[in-house]
């Protein structure tokens, strides 16, 4: 940066000039205009001494903004890397921190963790479950796996993330209602239409256990099974969800989440869809009333 003037007849006017070079040519531009001489003497005794002072200190904080942009990384092909030092990391799940914040789910995993006797952090592990779940699905091993070649190192052990699937299960309601709020204000849901319809999930053991019950299995399979029903809105988005025993008749388990979504979640105004398998005497005529439809 230098200071530059043009004079007229009744007075010198003061700007700050840039060089630079444009298809080869050296060339210069107005970056910033001082005053008149007239106009200056009234704050400054010496003008063109300020002037310099002022294109001196443009120049400083140029330079420190483009040593702050600039990364240089050196690379010399004959240098042997350190072995077992890891030099790749995967950067792509920093896509989906912004979305995971405004979601709120680190809020709230906070405010759960402060009435928890939990060691681990559970926002870490719910952001990593998350992360690899859309990056690389796979096992809960797998989820540990994937963390580690992440910029970002997990801040959380494998046996951990086991013993938050039980805090997550039962703040599951919270978690759902926070993300069906808060993703209103990211996208434009249609919550006047529902979908709604049941699958099961099959376990390699013989034994019944807790939810683990012997029903009637969608694969056909001989092995105890836990039952999940499924709202979705209009938009194609999960809304909320239920796990129940294999055993129960999955009929049973829409009203009652039903229920749960018009008191949480504030609806009341909707059309239902299902399958003919759902539609029971019962769900019918509780949704044969003013506003809702099945």
């Amino acid at each position: 940066m230098r200071v530059g003037y043009t004079k007229s007849k009744n007075s010198i006017s003061y700007y700050i000039q840039k060089d630079f070079y444009l298809n080869g040519s050296r060339t210069t531009k107005k970056v910033l205009k001082l005053g008149t001489h007239e106009e200056l003497l009234k704050t400054h005794s010496d003008p063109l001494a300020w002037a310099k002072t002022v294109a001196k200190q443009m120049t400083e904080d140029e330079k420190k903004e483009k040593k702050q942009e600039l990364i240089q990384i050196d690379f010399h092909s004959r240098k042997l890397l350190p072995l077992d030092t890891r030099n790749q990391f995967s950067i792509g799940y920093l896509f989906l921190q912004a979305i995971y914040s405004q979601l709120g789910l680190k809020d709230l995993s906070h405010e759960i963790s402060k009435h928890s006797s939990s060691a681990f952090d559970l926002n870490d592990i719910l952001a990593h479950l998350i992360y690899t779940r859309v990056l690389s699905p796979g096992s809960k091993k797998n989820c540990f796996e994937e963390s580690k070649k992440y910029l970002e190192a997990p801040n959380f052990e494998q046996h951990q993330i086991y013993r938050a699937l039980d805090l997550l299960a039962e703040n599951s309601e919270s978690f759902q209602e926070k993300v069906y709020l808060t993703s209103k204000n990211l996208v434009k849901r249609n919550d006047k239409i529902l979908y709604y319809d049941c699958t099961n999930f099959f376990f390699e053991i013989e034994q019944e256990e807790g939810l683990k019950q012997y029903g009637v299995s969608k694969e056909h399979r001989p092995n105890p099974i836990v039952q999940m029903g499924l709202f979705m809105d209009g938009s194609g988005f999960p809304l909320s969800f239920v796990i129940g025993p294999g055993n129960q008749n999955e009929q049973k388990t829409l009203t009652p989440l039903e229920k749960r979504i018009m008191k949480d979640y504030q609806l009341s105004d909707f059309v239902v869809c299902t399958d003919a398998g759902l539609s029971s005497a019962a769900n019918k005529r509780f949704n044969s009333k003013e506003g809702r439809y099945f």
